[in-house]
C-alpha cells in the first residue's frame, strides 16, 4: 500500500457553532468510512507564507487549508476514497499526491 497526501483546498468554514459541530461530525463520519487506510488524520492549516526567488509574501499561494495522509493501493483508489470528503460539499477540492518512499 502506498501513502497519499490529501491536500484540502478551498471550501467554506461553517459560520455558526451548530454548523461547525455538524461539519466536524461530517468529517468524523467520512474518516470512519476510510477505516484503517487513514495513516494520519492530519490538521487544518493556520497562518501561511509563500517563499519564492522574489521574496516572501503573506499567505499560501495554493490556498491549501489542511491535509490528511491515507494508504491506498493506487492513485485511482486514493481518488475514489476522496470522493466522499466533506470539503467537496462546501465548494472545495482535494488534491492528491503520492508520497514517494525515500
Amino acid at each position: 500500500m502506498a501513502k497519499f497526501v490529501y491536500v484540502y483546498v478551498g471550501g467554506q468554514m461553517a459560520e455558526t457553532p451548530a454548523a461547525q459541530e455538524q461539519a466536524m461530525q461530517a468529517w468524523g463520519a467520512w474518516f470512519g468510512t476510510l477505516g484503517d487506510s487513514v495513516a494520519d488524520m492530519g490538521n487544518p492549516f493556520g497562518n501561511s507564507a509563500t517563499v519564492s526567488s522574489g521574496g516572501v509574501a503573506d499567505g499560501g499561494k495554493s490556498g491549501a487549508g489542511g491535509y490528511s495522509i491515507v494508504s491506498a493501493g493506487s492513485l485511482s483508489d486514493a481518488t475514489a476514497k476522496a470522493k466522499g470528503c466533506p470539503v467537496l460539499a462546501s465548494g472545495g477540492s482535494v488534491e492528491i499526491y503520492e508520497a514517494i518512499p525515500m
